[in-house]
């Protein structure tokens, strides 16, 4: 933002003008991948992986950032790993490439990627990120320095990943559209082009030993990142796909004809007739539908944040995440959508940055987005029961794992220690279970000291030595008197 925006902001938005500022001055990067201490972790050493680093700042103004955080080798892997799916994702998207010529380039994409001095110097002109893959030598060269156990999962989705794309990319040049008719096709494309993606980092995840092993076995939560954020950017890209004849909505969701019996018309027979006038409310109830689906994924991406232990990848997999429900919660009820490409403001994205740092606050978000999403929902909206559970399911979930009356604050002597809020009944619920849990394990100490005093040895203490002592005192005592009294009685008898 140049100076005259940040001054536009600070009269008209002095809260976000706080947010930014606030973020430039505490947020700054924590890693500097050219310093030489980091060359052996980050390659910056290395004429083809700077120019590598250099592609990811041309193609990834979101990704590149959070991507240099990611800890020790982690951050040139998985930037590797971004430039092989996008140079990937360069082919199938360019329109100038005939069907018979992406087709091989496609399916063969995993050999391509890994082969020494292959580049591709075919793409139209206009396309966005052309140069990568005419320089795609330097990314080949990079990727068969990487370690086998990173090759071999990047390799892996590679080659799942392509054979996907290859499908589409035929039905579109054979259709002269992208279309989905069913909600599993859906998901399966969001799958190939997302969610394998979840799989890919999770499997990285697992084999660098930042994180437990069992997490790349975990592919259903990885799967459900990944089509998390690529519904969400679906639906808020309507307009854009729309106009270059690209119809990821499925039409079992966009066609059914409740939407339209509910305004009292008939169902939509195309997708474009909901950015047409007269069409809003209609458009509204299937963006509704749309959004349920979304955040069907919600709970999902929660757990498996939750699984995450290092703080980069953390952050990595999180800010995403937070990322997308609040550009769900924009999309929702909103028609603007419909008419043109929104985005979250800067301040808000900020904001979110900074505070996606730990799973209880990253619930919250959610928990605080799903409330705006219902509080948007209205009854009338045929999709309202669903829209109620699934932001319902949300609050659930936040509410089993870090219950909203517990807070976590550091005590004088800087630890951290639980807060309950007094003004809530549960409060005094969990007072009365940890007094009991106090009583018994009291009665438990006494208990346990009385079965000792009954089980020990006689001596074993220092009161019983000196009882035994008394004891035998008196005895010898006794006898010494007895003894006397006899020889007394023996005397007076001889005498």
């Amino acid at each position: 933002m140049g100076a005259m925006s940040m001054l536009v902001l600070l009269l008209t938005h002095p809260l976000e003008f706080r947010t930014l500022i606030q973020y430039k001055l505490w947020h700054e990067s924590n890693r500097d991948i050219t310093a030489p201490s980091e060359h052996a972790h980050s390659g910056w050493n290395r004429v083809p992986m700077r120019r590598c680093w250099e592609f990811l700042d041309l193609t990834s103004r979101s990704f590149a950032g959070v991507i240099r955080e990611l800890d020790g080798d982690l951050a040139r892997v998985i930037c590797l790993f971004y430039l092989v799916l996008r140079a990937l994702d360069t082919i199938e998207d360019d329109m100038t490439l005939s069907d018979d010529k992406k087709q091989p380039l496609l399916r063969a994409f995993h050999e391509y990627a890994v082969k020494p001095g292959w580049t591709f110097t075919e793409n139209g002109p206009d396309e966005k990120d052309r140069q990568l893959l005419v320089e795609y030598d330097v990314v080949a060269e990079e990727i068969n320095l990487l370690d086998a156990r990173y090759r071999d999962v990047i390799i892996d989705i590679t080659l799942k990943m392509e054979t996907g794309m290859a499908d589409y990319a035929h039905r579109a040049a054979t259709t002269g559209e992208v279309y989905v008719e069913k909600s599993a096709e859906y998901d399966l494309y969001c799958h190939y082009v997302a969610g394998l993606v979840g799989e890919g980092l999770t499997r990285i995840w697992a084999a660098s030993g930042k994180e437990a092993p069992w997490l790349g076995t975990q592919l259903a939560l990885a799967n459900s990142m990944g089509l998390m954020l690529q519904k969400t950017n679906i639906i808020r890209d309507y307009r854009e796909d729309i106009e270059q004849r690209r119809f990821f909505w499925p039409r079992e969701i966009w066609g059914r004809a409740v939407y339209g019996k509910a305004v009292g018309r008939p169902a939509f027979t195309a997708m474009e007739q909901m950015c047409q006038p007269g069409n809003e409310q209609q458009a509204l109830w299937v963006q509704s539908a749309m959004v349920v689906d979304v955040l069907s994924h919600a709970v999902d991406a929660l757990d498996y944040l939750r699984l995450l232990k290092q703080q980069s990848v953390f952050n990595f997999c999180a800010i995403p995440q937070t990322m997308a429900i609040a550009t769900l919660c924009l999309c929702f009820m909103n028609y603007e959508m419909f008419q043109r490409n929104i985005k979250i403001r800067k301040a808000e994205a900020a904001s979110l940055i900074m505070r996606s740092t730990n799973p209880r606050d990253v619930a919250y978000i959610f928990r605080d987005y799903a409330r705006k999403i219902h509080s948007k929902a209205v009854p009338g909206d045929p999709s309202f029961l669903q829209i109620s559970v699934a932001c319902g399911k949300i609050e659930q979930w936040c509410e089993h794992y870090y219950p909203s009356f517990v807070s976590v604050s550091k005590s004088a002597s800087g630890n951290a220690q639980q807060v309950f809020d007094p003004t809530d009944a549960r409060t005094q619920i969990v007072q009365l279970a940890e007094k009991r849990d106090r009583q018994l394990a009291i009665e438990k100490r006494m208990g346990n000291g009385a079965a000792k005093e009954a089980a020990r040895p006689l001596g074993e203490s220092s009161s019983d030595t000196r009882e035994i002592l008394l004891y035998v005192g008196a005895a010898f005592v006794i006898v010494f008197l007895i003894g006397i009294g006899a020889a007394w009685l023996l005397m007076q008898f001889f005498e």
